[in-house]
């Protein structure tokens, strides 16, 4: 910050403050009766289309070192490439091109966390590629990684970009009885303190029955259930973490975001073609603005949440443009030896968040 005046400075951190809550496409607060407000300028980022550009282009993920090996679409042999070339085209304007130069400048000194499970990770891949590849390669970064916490800096302007694993955002802790997720319990958040801005998610896991679910009881108070009804216990984890922010976060200091819900594409009958099964050999997105499969139960769960708290939060409403892009997924060119249709390849699909994020946070 010494190169830059005090003015400046200051001008610049209400930037990053104020708008997204400002500018976001659904930003929540009790005093708004927990009614939704459109962007002031009159264009709803999440509602819109994909358009083929064949010269559009992010970064190469030849050239990203942070890419999962299993998103790496194009390294793991998926021999078609039109999927990269499709950009989201809100209906009433257009995103601004990233210039991850400017983000960075505009976020001297800050720190920007990603908090959630793996669809949260795919997001901090994408942007971490989109920054690699915008600072020139004199430039010093640094990139540190343990089993929870991923984290790269950019030295010459202060800022960090963290991925820190919490798939339920409350507890899940080992007991005599076996794995208990608390439902209304946040005990490891320390974390998240001092974070300039926090970009959320959940809902996956709320979901995972079998071999995939990861605990073995729900608590809520001192009553312990074997299972319950998955949207109600969402909720209640989600009313948990709403209230840690309510009493944690000053929202004059740090920004709050909310990562919606990232749809997956397990049948064909969803966007009318029910000889499909899974997004495999899927090439091209669904044309226009409109998904013809339903919409997703916790996204009511999301909104209700979201439009109870005092503190500003501001919805990435991921899950319109994401519904459309059956091709998007690492389908058989992961390396989990089956058909990923719940995460997105990179580069791809989480490349326009980020995008929408540029929007949001630069005030377009």
């Amino acid at each position: 910050m010494a190169l830059w005046s005090v003015s400046v400075a200051l001008i610049l951190a209400m930037v990053v403050i104020f708008l997204p809550h400002a500018l976001g496409k659904k930003l929540y607060n009790k005093g708004g009766g927990g009614q939704s407000q459109s962007q002031s300028n009159g264009c709803d980022l999440f509602e819109g289309r994909w358009v083929f550009d064949d010269s559009y282009s992010v970064y190469d993920s030849m050239e990203c070192p942070y890419i999962n090996p299993g998103l790496n679409c194009q390294k793991n042999g998926r021999p078609d490439k039109s999927y990269l070339n499709y950009r989201w085209k809100p209906n009433a304007c257009d995103l601004p091109r990233f210039d991850g130069q400017d983000l960075l400048g505009r976020l001297r000194g800050k720190k920007i966390m990603f908090v959630g499970d793996s669809l949260s990770s795919n997001q901090w891949q994408s942007l971490a590629c989109m920054l690699h590849d915008a600072i020139p390669t004199s430039s010093p970064f640094n990139f540190t990684q343990t089993k929870s916490l991923s984290s790269l800096s950019f030295p010459e302007y202060g800022v960090s970009v963290m991925y820190l694993k919490n798939g339920f955002l409350v507890d899940l802790v080992t007991e005599k009885i076996g794995k208990v997720l608390k439902l209304e319990s946040i005990s490891r958040s320390e974390q998240w303190n001092g974070i300039d801005i926090l970009i959320f998610n959940s809902y996956h896991w709320w979901l995972h029955t079998g071999n995939l679910q990861t605990w073995d009881y729900f608590q809520v108070g001192d009553k312990l259930s074997k299972d319950m009804d998955r949207m109600e216990a969402y909720g209640i984890a989600l009313t948990t973490w709403s209230k840690w922010i309510d009493s944690n976060i000053d929202p004059s200091k740090s920004s709050v975001f909310f990562q919606g819900i990232s749809a997956v594409h397990y049948g064909g009958k969803e966007w009318n073609e029910p000889t499909a099964s899974t997004c495999d050999g899927q090439t091209k997105p669904i044309e226009g603005s409109i998904y013809p499969g339903n919409r997703y139960p916790g996204e009511a769960v999301v909104k209700k949440v979201l439009s109870d708290m005092k503190t500003p939060v501001t919805l990435l409403d991921i899950t319109l443009l994401t519904q459309l892009r059956k091709d998007g997924h690492p389908s058989t060119y992961a390396d989990v030896g089956s058909v990923d249709c719940s995460h997105w390849c990179l580069a791809g699909v989480p490349d326009a968040w980020n995008q929408i994020l540029y929007a949001i946070l630069i005030g377009k």
